[in-house]
């Protein structure tokens, strides 16, 4: 068989699962084609009730940090695009709630968790989406700001949402936590020293959760998605053809072509799973760290 174009994946008619009555919160979901906005829809088209947040700002498609941090070509509003997604999801007769929430300031995440509350009742599944590929590149260039950034982002935010959402869920009966890693959890990229080692992190949060907190009916598992053609994949794939002075389409080629599947996937691949994650049909997973990569390597 000839191989797939890199941008010949799947996006419609993927499975969903019975989630009504739930309530979701999504974090880091206004990037256009990032995997939290798809995460949103599916949930949604699944029954639950969702809340998306992301921080005020521009989007540069590097991922979600606060504002100062950016790449200097910067696009469309966040808060802009959350409200869209709302409007979307409401326009299909679901209930939605967009808020803003810096997941590295502690009272924004008490601010949100409450607001959710108050509006939907409480919380029985939580996304841990919101990241940052901040102090990527080589690593001898890399800065203690930059990795300290990358560990208040992707890995000390779920922390604080996890600690947030589980006296919810305990009062609940039980909840699902979905933190999106990456095969970065799993093994190692040369470029990609603090994302890797943060997402590293999240798995060991993630099977500390489940082990601490099933006797209450909470679940924890981490996805972890290969390349997928997110905004902010497609800015990693732009950084590494810059640093080689190379063309894009050549960088992403010779990146996929270790993929078993030999394409990327797509954000609602991964939003699949994150579902089926929360549903009824995975009361029997935890602790797990699940590749979505279409057999892709993780590294050493």
């Amino acid at each position: 068989m000839p191989d797939l174009p890199a941008t010949d994946i799947p996006t419609t008619n993927l499975p969903v699962t019975d989630l009504s009555g739930k309530v979701a919160l999504i974090t880091g979901a206004s990037a256009p084609a990032g995997i939290g906005r798809a995460a949103a829809l599916a949930l949604s088209a699944a029954g639950a009730r969702v809340v998306v947040t992301d921080i005020p700002g521009p989007s540069s498609g590097e991922g979600s940090v606060p504002e100062g941090t950016q790449a200097p070509q910067q696009t469309q509003d966040r808060m802009t695009l959350l409200n869209a997604l709302v409007d979307d999801i409401k326009t299909a007769g679901k209930e939605a709630l967009a808020l803003a929430c810096d997941v590295t300031q502690a009272g924004e995440i008490t601010a949100a968790l409450a607001e959710t509350r108050r509006h939907f009742g409480g919380l029985d599944i939580l996304v841990n989406n919101a990241g940052t590929t901040l102090g990527t590149g080589p690593f001898l260039e890399a800065t203690a700001q930059q990795w300290e950034m990358s560990y208040r982002v992707n890995l000390a935010g779920p922390m604080l949402l996890c600690q947030g959402a589980i006296p919810e869920m305990r009062a609940r009966g039980g909840g699902a936590i979905i933190n999106v890693g990456s095969t970065g959890s799993l093994g190692a990229e040369a470029g990609f020293g603090a994302y890797t080692a943060m997402k590293h992190g999240l798995v060991g949060l993630s099977k500390t959760i489940a082990a601490e907190f099933g006797v209450d009916g909470i679940r924890c598992n981490v996805v972890c998605p290969g390349y997928v053609m997110t905004d902010m994949h497609m800015g990693a794939n732009a950084r590494i053809a810059r640093e080689q002075g190379r063309p894009v389409p050549e960088v992403m080629a010779e990146r996929y072509a270790g993929v078993a599947l030999r394409r990327a996937g797509s954000p609602e691949e991964v939003a699949a799973v994150i579902a089926f994650l929360a549903s009824p049909a995975a009361t029997y997973i935890t602790g797990a760290a699940i590749p979505i990569s279409g057999g892709t390597p993780v590294g050493l």
